[in-house]
């Protein structure tokens, strides 16, 4: 039997909304819907995002993009996506990341063995472990600021260490990269791929370290704002701490 196709959730109001948003950070729009349809399991939507985004470009009333801008945007999608990996399961990013890829001209593609603008490859295999742990765990630090200890502490004694080893790996050789996407983005990246999650005990940490990463308070509110928008028009409601089952929120979405 033929399965009928999801319902569309990015109508071009919708997505004329999330490109004039005035409170957003600028040419972050297109990279924050992405996350948060990755973390929906909705990469079939990804590429609607992406073509609006290389013919109206990153903000609102700009003209289509130049090349340069195009490039920016789709490494920025990229590097986004590559970062939800961590927080949303390595198997959405792999589809996001693919599905972007279906629409995404050779022009604007990174090709493996050539130039990477992120560097990971020559992190990976060039540059020791201990510099780029190190890096992580300043990142970490500046994340949850004077409770960081604590935090680490409990991902360790969680029954496993290997949490806190996970974690530092994460934090080392992908979130804490900001080649591409500044300390400030990748926090906003994080928030979004945390709001469709339900899962505020990490969503409230975030928050406040967007804050520490130079994000302002009206840039990480109007990143919740949109993100609970396009999470709404693919179904989520606010469903309460009762109900044993259903797609949504059981409590309010964390805010600073």
């Amino acid at each position: 039997m033929a399965t009928s196709p999801l319902p569309r959730i990015l109508s071009p109001a919708l997505l004329s909304y999330l490109q004039s948003h005035p409170h957003l950070p600028s040419c972050s729009w297109y990279f924050i819907a992405s996350v948060t349809l990755s973390a929906l399991n909705r990469p079939d939507e990804i590429p609607a995002v992406f073509k609006y985004a290389l013919e109206k470009g990153g903000q609102k009333a700009s003209t289509k993009p130049s090349h340069d801008e195009q490039l920016k945007i789709a490494r920025q999608i990229r590097e986004a996506l590559v970062k939800t990996a961590p927080i949303g399961g390595l198997p959405k990013a792999i589809n996001s990341l693919l599905s972007l890829k279906s629409v995404t001209p050779p022009a604007l593609q990174d090709e493996p063995l050539a130039y990477s603008p992120t560097a990971r490859p020559v992190e990976l295999y060039d540059i020791p472990s201990s510099t780029i742990l190190h890096r992580g765990q300043n990142f970490f630090d500046k994340i949850y600021g004077k409770v960081s200890k604590r935090v680490m502490g409990q991902m360790d004694r969680s029954g496993t260490e290997d949490l806190g080893i996970t974690a530092r790996l994460m934090y080392g050789y992908i979130l804490s990269n900001t080649s591409v996407l500044t300390a400030a983005e990748s926090s906003l990246v994080l928030i979004a791929g945390l709001i469709p999650q339900d899962v505020n005990p990490q969503l409230k940490g975030h928050l406040k370290g967007a804050l520490n990463n130079g994000a302002k308070t009206s840039e990480i509110q109007a990143v919740r704002e949109i993100v609970i928008v396009i999470c709404e028009a693919s179904g989520m409601t606010q469903i309460g701490e009762s109900v044993p089952g259903g797609w949504g929120w059981r409590n309010e979405v964390a805010n600073l």
